[in-house]
């Protein structure tokens, strides 16, 4: 998900978001262990969004937007 569509977002819109993330690359996890994983690129699209949507959820609490 881009930069632009997570900003336009609500705090609790991206909370769910995030926990959707995180669901996400937990299943991941548990399918790779069990040699079931055939898309290796999902966990890397799911750890950067997480890391994308927890800096913006920051950036939001200390009032400080670019």
């Amino acid at each position: 998900m881009k930069t632009k569509e997570l900003r336009s977002k609500s705090a609790k819109e991206l909370n769910e978001q995030l926990r959707k993330e995180q669901t996400a690359l937990a299943a991941f996890r548990f399918q790779s262990a069990k040699g079931k994983s055939k898309n290796v690129k999902s966990a890397r699209n799911s750890r950067r969004t997480i890391a994308r949507i927890l800096t913006i959820l920051k950036e939001s609490n200390y009032g400080t937007k670019t």
